[in-house]
């Protein structure tokens, strides 16, 4: 019975995951992505059913649109693979529970903000409203009132933290080293995590972005890269991981 749960967590996943980048292309677009079928990025020719079926479409029609013969992005398809996937060690890790649910909403979070960083470099306020609302009541029933809002007052510190990164990277190098979006998603991280967790995070995701920062440099190819994505990673990580303050402590100290 839990693997016949595992892989119906895989195929919602998967389901959800192109729902997620449906969202995380039309919201800066000002598309709506609950009206209107679905249509090619290249060609605007509208989409059957079977051209949508998660993991499989891209795959029967070897990475070409049906109509335009033009090859499409297989971004869908990998934020269906990696919905799919993460829905699954999440139910695996921590079962039917409010952290089950908790993870479900930050992996869907992170899917959308990856989408749409990685097209427009932007992480919509939109989303980070929505989910920071969810998140917040989530963790009212987890651990009540009083430490839902000790994590809104970490939220606030991680990111004037953040803040202060962007206005340091500024002036050391004379241009925007973080966008708005990534200082605002160091909030959301404050209502999951502790300070020093928070804190590890933005380490973590630095440390995750560094090869590709150092291959951009190599090339000589001096444009930013989205940072959002390798934050969410690095939360992802902490989450599952199930690491705690005193865990990270320890490391060092004992």
């Amino acid at each position: 019975m839990q693997i016949f749960y595992l892989i119906l967590c895989f195929i919602f996943g998967a389901l959800f995951g192109s729902f997620y980048t449906v969202v995380g292309l039309r919201l800066e677009k000002k598309e709506s992505f609950m009206r209107g079928r679905s249509h090619c990025d290249l060609c605007n020719h509208p989409l059957k059913a079977t051209d949508l079926i998660p993991l499989f479409s891209f795959l029967f029609l070897k990475g070409k649109c049906r109509y335009c013969k033009k090859k499409i992005s297989p971004l869908s398809t990998v934020i269906e693979f990696s919905s799919g996937l993460l829905f699954m060690i999440a139910y695996y890790s921590f079962g039917l529970s409010l952290d089950f649910l908790l993870m479900l909403l930050v992996i869907s979070m992170t899917m959308i903000i990856i989408v749409s960083d990685l097209s427009y470099f932007v992480i919509p306020d939109e989303v980070l409203l929505v989910f920071g609302i969810l998140i917040f009541i989530v963790q009212i029933f987890r651990e009540g009132i009083i430490l839902a809002l000790v994590h809104v007052a970490t939220g606030i510190f991680l990111f004037l933290c953040m803040y202060g990164l962007m206005v340091l990277g500024k002036a050391i190098f004379k241009k925007d080293a973080l966008g708005g979006g990534d200082v605002k998603l160091l909030f959301i991280f404050g209502l999951l995590l502790d300070p020093i967790l928070g804190l590890l995070t933005i380490f973590l995701g630095s440390f995750i972005a560094l090869p590709v920062s150092l291959l951009l440099l190599l090339k000589n190819k001096d444009h930013m890269i989205p940072f959002g994505p390798f934050l969410l990673v690095a939360l992802l990580i902490i989450l599952f991981s199930k690491i705690t303050p005193q865990d990270f402590l320890s490391f060092f100290f004992i």
